[in-house]
């Protein structure tokens, strides 16, 4: 509980100083909350890598996706590093998997979107039984090189977005790779951090620039492509789920 109520005070501490964690544009209303946990999570892995070495991490395939790598084994920290795993954890039956991103270098604790991660999924399924039921993807227009959008009507759907994690009241739409793999449509939102902190003349071309959001946000992209900087725009990079 005294933990609990340290990070309590130190994220007050930073809210009354403008912010100095994250910036206002990149909050949502609930993310007081949540960056108390993080805080309180953070602190707990930096104790047990301390002690044992190690991190406290999942087993994972090398085809995981990159966000969904190093997802964080509460088993093994509560009791002795932690009083309680977090209520929005998905564990405690909330909405968020906790993960830990840059996990060799500097292992730093993020939270992944369940019920944005869940929907990706269920679309993916949908579009793999077109497939193999037609032989082709319900495939609409262009959207990038190497991507189109998702033709809803050959579904027998409503379109379909999630509710962006970085920006309130914004809609993420959905793409699709020209082979068939489902992901979140990450440009608006990369484009409008990039437009914020005018980064333009400051990106590599060959950077995932979705370290970006996962720099200034308590949240990793869920179920996303990786984006590079061509023609002046992020455009998602094919095969890179």
């Amino acid at each position: 509980m005294k933990r609990w109520l340290q990070a309590a005070s130190l994220l007050l501490v930073c809210t009354l100083l403008g912010g100095c964690m994250y910036p206002k544009e990149m909050r949502k209303e609930n993310q007081i909350a949540t960056g108390e946990y993080v805080i309180v999570v953070q602190n707990a892995i930096d104790q047990y890598k301390a002690k044992t070495g190690v991190l406290p991490i999942k087993n994972f395939e090398a085809t995981t996706p990159l966000y969904e790598q190093n997802a964080i084994d509460f088993k093994k920290l509560k009791g002795r590093y932690i009083s309680e795993v977090p209520a929005n954890a998905f564990e405690n039956g909330g909405t968020a998997t906790y993960v830990l991103v840059d996990a060799e270098t500097k292992p730093t604790v993020k939270m992944m979107d369940l019920p944005s991660f869940q929907l990706t999924v269920e679309l993916q399924q949908e579009v793999d039984r077109y497939k193999s039921k037609t032989g082709t993807l319900p495939a609409g227009e262009a959207v990038a090189p190497g991507f189109v959008a998702i033709d809803y009507a050959k579904l027998n759907r409503k379109p379909a977005e999630v509710d962006s994690m970085y920006t309130r009241s914004v809609k993420l739409p959905f793409l699709m790779s020209e082979s068939g793999q489902v992901g979140i449509d990450y440009a608006p939102e990369i484009m409008r951090l990039i437009d914020k902190k005018q980064l333009q003349s400051r990106l590599d071309a060959k950077q995932d620039l979705r370290a970006l959001l996962v720099q200034e946000s308590y949240f990793v992209p869920a179920r996303s492509f990786a984006y590079s900087w061509k023609d002046n725009k992020p455009l998602p990079v094919p095969e890179s789920f």
